[in-house]
């Protein structure tokens, strides 16, 4: 990779610069997500640059634009988390020294809101309400399934929407998922949610190879789920922020609840740190307690 040094070519030389750095990113088998969250916050930086006129002091520049993104944007603290690291990594890339003495800020720790399982039974009866007719029924079981996956199987909504019939074992009630980095793991589903997946593949009228599709065939996208995730929640009447990522933290909690170990959850949610995983351990301190007093350790 060629070296750009000199600081008054920055500027100049960004596009391309944001291009092999995306490049990079997908020759090592970063999520099409990951590499679009990258692309939009240097973008932003870049504008930022522009609008300054000045690229004679980086530092100096990435100083205000995070003091602007505070005071203007209001921006959460993970945020600039997320922005100081990506910037970093991306002049680190191209062997460039200016962010070098910036120190990464810390990360608003917050636990991780889920359902309980009152409410997730409530999410998915939600459906229930969608009328009988032809054209309904197939959204209705559709829609139980994708509720009915993403609780009982952990699996975050990019998995959800990219899953292929072809990844699903019914016999043993597995599926295979190409997680985050290319790494492939297997989930598991119960009883329910199998014959759901039998109604629904029996009630789609279009051939395709990914499991869920529109009526016109076309495969769903994120945003999709997530809208028709949260149109149940009010129809439901709960009145928390209900989303996809939401339902897989409540099966991790749920799991853990039931005295699940947390690394099987770990391997169930395709953690490669069992750091990440060990934040459920401080959703539910109740039932923690609960097994701690029966220990009857004294």
């Amino acid at each position: 990779m060629e070296t750009r040094s000199g600081p008054q070519n920055i500027l100049k030389d960004f596009p391309e610069m944001i291009e092999d750095y995306l490049i990079d990113l997908e020759i090592r088998n970063y999520s099409p997500n990951t590499i679009k969250t990258y692309k939009s916050i240097i973008d932003n930086f870049y504008r930022f640059l522009i609008e300054e006129g000045s690229d004679k002091n980086i530092l100096r520049s990435f100083k205000k634009y995070i003091r602007y993104l505070k005071r203007e944007k209001k921006v959460s603290q993970n945020y600039i988390y997320l922005v100081t690291i990506v910037v970093k990594k991306f002049f680190e890339f191209h062997k460039m020294e200016h962010l070098k003495d910036i120190k990464t800020p810390k990360r608003a720790k917050s636990l991780p809101k889920s359902l309980n399982e009152d409410e997730v039974k409530k999410l998915i009866d939600a459906v229930q309400a969608i009328s009988d007719s032809k054209q309904q029924k197939f959204t209705k079981t559709r829609d139980k399934l994708i509720l009915s996956l993403l609780y009982s199987s952990g699996l975050r909504v990019s998995e959800l929407v990219s899953l292929k019939v072809n990844d699903i074992d019914l016999k043993d009630r597995t599926i295979r998922i190409r997680g985050k980095g290319n790494k492939d793991r297997i989930v598991l589903f119960d009883q329910k949610t199998k014959k759901l997946i039998k109604d629904y593949l029996n009630e789609r009228i279009h051939e395709s190879e990914y499991l869920f599709i529109n009526r016109f065939g076309k495969p769903l996208t994120a945003r999709y789920v997530q809208i028709t995730i949260k149109n149940y929640a009010k129809k439901a009447g709960i009145k928390k922020k209900v989303t996809p990522h939401i339902l897989r933290h409540s099966f991790a909690t749920h799991l853990l609840k039931n005295g699940v170990d947390i690394r099987a959850i770990q391997q169930l949610l395709g953690h490669s740190n069992l750091s990440t995983t060990q934040i459920y351990t401080s959703v539910d301190m109740v039932t923690l307690k609960n097994l701690y007093d029966k220990a009857k350790l004294l």
